[in-house]
């Protein structure tokens, strides 16, 4: 027999895509609100959250488990322990999407041998019709469904779900507030992400994210300062600032300017400030100048591209030109010295012609990127590109797609090779992922380096003097301290 579903609103794409400028987001402080009932649900059980896509999804991952852990639940690794288990989706890629599918498909065992484990599926893939019309007629085992405007009403959710044993949804597709106050259980003790600001405003045809986040709306600067601060004197020696358009920071807002803020944030005195990710067109010269300026604010900017054809860039809704883009780029290595500049790249949009892929090619040999993300066009349900006919066949991409990648691991190979028999300055994440004898960490620049040391620099900013160069890491022996000074 099906369990009853408690329906409080399912997500709705022409109400996603609504835009009311001149409408302020709601401030909502203390937005985490926990009854008595609740308080201690979670004692002597666990959570398990896996979060998949980009820093803002693991960032909403972190607070997802910082709002279980108010509840008195305990963080486990193993999710065959879990007597919650929460995926935090992603919506950009096909992929993505078949990866939370098949993982919700392999979970069922664990409900059937556990029935009162609490399974929910959360993030931006459950903000789009089809995808939740699925999971309620086919993985009945879901208990919850809720998408990224109300993750502070876990606690309310997850109540309704213990105590009526109903299938709960909530998924909102209104334009986006701001809740503030929200814990986390941060993943790292040393580096952070910060948000400064949700949502986006330009839908670009092939892009979800416009729809699946909402309007572009900004947190006040003094309650992100406040965080920065916080973080600083916890001991952080890095922070990435995020946003979906992230230098279209305080346009919403009489405030101030993302360069400002940036500026701002520069001047508590972290170690290291990056921000990601942003879109060419609101790449300002005040912007380039203010890090230009401060030399904790990280010489490395990811510009997407998407592509280096006008004509597919017009049709993409991309709002720049190839020249404008490289004028960009010409203006920003004028300025910041040893700039690194990596990319998104996306291979395949419909109906692109040899010309069309040969002037991407072009475009990426002139700007000669230090990586890049390439993908293979993944048309999104729901969105302008989605509904184009194409007439380029798939083995075709794929040929395009490895001509690209190699021309980028050429180019990037060449540049990482200039690092031989030099120091660069690492902030020590860990153990390497493929070795445990072995640190891992990245340059001011976003170099991944992989060195011989001690683990109690874990945490610390290290000299190493590059020995080997790979394409897509370099390797080094730290360097002391003694050595360095007497060079």
């Amino acid at each position: 027999m099906k369990r009853t579903i408690q329906v409080k609103e399912v997500p709705n794409l022409k109400e996603a895509a609504k835009r009311e400028l001149n409408v302020k987001p709601e401030f909502i402080y203390q937005s985490v609100e926990i009854d008595d009932t609740m308080k201690s649900i979670g004692k002597n059980k666990k959570f398990f959250v896996r979060t998949y896509g980009c820093q803002g999804n693991l960032r909403d991952g972190e607070v997802i488990e910082g709002i279980l852990a108010r509840m008195q639940f305990e963080k486990t690794e193993d999710m065959n322990e879990a007597d919650v288990i929460i995926l935090n989706t992603c919506a950009v890629r096909e992929n993505a999407e078949k990866k939370v599918f098949g993982e919700i498909g392999l979970l069922k065992k664990l409900k059937l041998a556990n029935p009162d484990l609490i399974f929910g599926v959360c993030g931006c893939m459950v903000q789009q019709e089809h995808i939740v019309k699925r999971i309620l007629e086919t993985c009945e085992h879901v208990d919850l469904v809720f998408g990224t405007h109300n993750i502070h009403h876990l606690p309310t959710l997850l109540k309704e779900a213990y105590f009526s044993k109903e299938r709960v949804v909530e998924v909102l597709s209104n334009q986006g507030n701001i809740a503030e106050d929200l814990p986390s259980i941060r993943a790292s003790k040393t580096k952070a992400w910060v948000n400064i600001m949700y949502g986006c405003n330009k839908f670009c045809t092939y892009c979800i994210v416009p729809y699946t986040r909402g309007k572009e709306r900004s947190r006040k600067s003094i309650d992100i300062l406040n965080e920065v601060q916080e973080l600083k004197d916890a001991g952080y020696k890095e922070i990435t600032v995020l946003g979906q358009n992230v230098n279209a920071y305080g346009k919403d807002l009489n405030d101030i300017s993302f360069a400002k803020l940036l500026e701002k944030i520069a001047l508590i005195g972290i170690d290291r400030i990056r921000f990601t990710t942003s879109h060419p067109w609101d790449f300002s010269d005040e912007l380039i100048d203010v890090i230009a300026k401060y030399d904790n604010i990280m010489p490395h900017i990811h510009l997407p591209v998407q592509s280096g054809d006008d004509d597919i860039l017009r049709r993409m809704g991309r709002r720049y030109n190839s020249k404008t883009y490289l004028e960009l780029v010409d203006k920003i290595r004028s300025k910041i010295k040893d700039v690194a500049i990596t990319t998104d790249i996306i291979v395949g949009f419909p109906n692109e012609s040899e010309e069309n892929f040969e002037n991407t090619m072009k475009l990426a040999e002139k700007v000669r990127y230090d990586g890049a993300f390439t993908f293979i066009y993944s048309p999104r349900v729901g969105t302008p590109a989605a509904k184009l006919k194409d007439n380029v066949d798939m083995k075709t991409k794929k040929e395009r797609f490895n001509r690209l990648t190699d021309l980028i691991s050429k180019i990037q190979l060449e540049i990482y090779k200039k690092y031989q028999d030099k120091i660069v300055y690492v902030l020590v994440d860990g153990y390497s992922k493929t070795n445990d004898t072995i640190l891992s960490g990245y340059t001011e620049d976003m170099k991944l380096v992989n060195f011989k040391g001690n683990a109690k620099f874990i945490g610390q900013i290290v000299p190493v003097m590059i020995t080997n160069c790979k394409t897509f890491t370099l390797e080094g022996e730290m360097v002391e301290t003694r050595c360095l000074n007497n060079q």
